[in-house]
């Protein structure tokens, strides 16, 4: 059972005052790390803390974050601020047998505001995934293979959407994060690897060696 993060104790002053800090600052911010306390609480939901020009110039800060990292998505915990926002966009080329087995494609940018999931049908898929608060490591995390996203998007309408494979993985991934959630909560902590050991064992489109060399989800249908 995932332990239920607690509110973040943050104000509404401090948290706009965190914002604009990090925007007064210039350049990129560092990526905070798995152990900061910020990762372990619910994010404040977004209900007008910044006014549009602050929330804008988050928004495509928090992207080149990810741009420059380099990520998938980026959630505002991630840089410190405790609030329910977060960026996602996967463009990189990945190889056709990947992509068919991971059933990856492009998901062009855009950012959620207060944004939950629910998933659609029973199936799920394990793959490995990394985090950018946890540099170094990757492991297999099993996820619903298609889930429906509702959120607010930055201009303040309220949308719901589906997505499935690769991109329904992103979507969990960085919604969970809102929640105080990282992704080794979920994984096979047996899957565990640093990037080196990763790529020269286990980077395949899918975690079949892995299964076998390292013991874990035993008995599971291959994905």
């Amino acid at each position: 059972m995932l332990h239920v993060a607690k509110p973040t104790p943050f104000s509404t002053a401090r948290i706009r005052e965190t914002v604009q800090e990090i925007l007064e600052t210039g350049g990129l911010p560092p990526i905070v790390q798995a152990g900061h306390p910020v990762l372990r609480q619910q994010a404040a939901p977004y209900d007008g803390q910044l006014d549009g020009a602050e929330l804008a110039a988050l928004i495509a800060l928090m992207r080149d974050v990810m741009h420059d990292a380099p990520g998938v998505g980026l959630a505002a915990p991630q840089l410190g601020i405790p609030l329910q926002l977060a960026v996602l966009e996967d463009q990189y080329d990945v190889d056709a047998e990947t992509a068919a087995v991971r059933h990856r494609s492009p998901l062009e940018f855009f950012a959620v505001i207060n944004p939950s999931y629910s998933p659609l049908g029973t199936g799920t898929a394990a793959f490995y995934e990394g985090c950018l608060s946890l540099q170094g490591l990757q492991a297999v995390v099993s996820r619903h293979e298609t889930v429906r996203l509702n959120f607010t998007d930055p201009a303040g309408t309220a949308r719901r959407q589906d997505f499935s494979g690769w991109q329904a993985r992103i979507v969990q991934h960085e919604t969970d994060h809102l929640q105080g959630i990282l992704y080794v909560d979920k994984a096979e902590l047996r899957s565990l690897s640093n990037n080196a050991e990763y790529g020269a064992r286990w980077a395949h489109p899918d975690i079949g060696l892995a299964r076998q060399g390292l013991g874990f989800l035993p008995g599971r249908p291959a994905d």
